[in-house]
């Protein structure tokens, strides 16, 4: 596998290059290209499940999206030490019968020396909100 720079160890400007990757990766909707951030035999917890390799999160990723609907992200770094990151997040998404909710949450990131993430420990919290108190709408250009 090529290098998926930046690598580690982390500095706060390359921690923060990761981060925003991940975000814009997530936002796209399209698992097979977040798929390609982690390792093959990457390792999550994602709430109560677990996923292993790269092909059980794009099952994953396209079962979240399939329920998840007009999916949004918005992620900060936390903190960093050489090959880990830490984030806290939130997105909005609604469900098919038009309820809204933001989930907010805290992942634990651990990468390879090839700058691929081995492991995503993710916790997460679901809030059902109203459309008009939504607060991470798409950028119209």
């Amino acid at each position: 596998m090529n290098p998926r720079p930046p690598l580690p160890p982390f500095t706060l400007a390359t921690a923060r290059q990761k981060v925003q990757a991940a975000e814009d990766a997530w936002n796209s909707r399209n698992p097979e290209r977040v798929a390609l951030a982690y390792t093959e035999d990457t390792e999550w917890r994602n709430r109560a499940e677990f996923v292993h390799g790269r092909a059980q999160v794009v099952e994953f990723l396209k079962r979240k999206w399939h329920r998840e609907l007009d999916y949004r992200l918005k992620k900060e770094l936390w903190a960093f030490l050489d090959n880990r990151i830490a984030v806290r997040f939130e997105y909005e998404w609604h469900d098919d019968s038009g309820q809204w909710y933001r989930s907010y949450g805290n992942e634990n990131w651990e990468f390879d020396a090839l700058g691929y993430m081995k492991y995503r420990f993710a916790s997460i919290n679901d809030l059902p909100i109203s459309e008009a108190d939504r607060k991470l709408r798409w950028e119209r250009a």
